[in-house]
């Protein structure tokens, strides 16, 4: 079944209470050290037109890099100083990591929080490009940029739930691969929770 969204779907969902999400969500037997600090930080879920409609933007993590090499993840990182809020960190980074100009961006709204194993409250946040632009990947940051349908990664039933081993325990997490690309983790996790917060 072919799940279609459009942005008025999208900004009314995102306009309703959602639930926060956590790296450990399907690992409930993980004991978290009690007074953590958690950075904050903000993603970019940028969506584009396309003829075959709304397509999201992802990217690919260089191998060479220390934490998550190869991964598919979101533009995005840690808020700094000069950020006045997530939201600004996120498009500050997008413009960093794949070229896309802040102002090419109108913000739709947001997804609560989600905590990962890193350490990092990451706030996604939902936005709709409507400009076009050059995609620019960050030398030694990004591999590849690619777009995956709306209409995939946000239907329930191509989401699997696997494992591997972490830290000496079986740890699980959603997947939703597309393609030749495996999505999985945090990235994943947020996916998913949207998917929830559509329906």
């Amino acid at each position: 079944m072919t799940i279609v969204h459009d942005l008025a779907q999208i900004s009314a969902a995102l306009a309703r209470s959602g639930r926060p999400s956590s790296d450990f969500d399907l690992n409930p037997e993980t004991v978290l050290p009690a007074g953590r600090t958690l950075r904050p930080a903000g993603v970019l879920v940028a969506l584009t037109e396309t003829p075959g409609g709304l397509h999201v933007i992802l990217t690919k993590r260089s191998s060479a890099l220390k934490h998550h090499p190869g991964q598919i993840a979101f533009p995005g990182g840690k808020q700094d100083a000069g950020d006045a809020d997530v939201i600004a960190a996120a498009l500050r980074e997008a413009e960093e990591e794949i070229g896309l100009p802040r102002n090419h961006v109108e913000v739709l709204g947001q997804l609560p929080a989600h905590e990962t194993v890193t350490g990092f409250i990451v706030t996604p946040v939902i936005g709709y490009v409507s400009r076009p632009f050059d995609v620019v990947p960050e030398p030694g940051e990004v591999d590849e940029v690619f777009t995956a349908p709306l209409s995939h990664v946000l239907n329930a039933s191509n989401f699997v739930v696997e494992g591997r081993r972490w830290r000496g325990t079986r740890r699980y997490y959603y997947a939703v691969p597309y393609g030749p690309y495996y999505i999985w983790g945090a990235t994943a996790r947020m996916l998913r929770a949207w998917t929830d917060q559509m329906t």
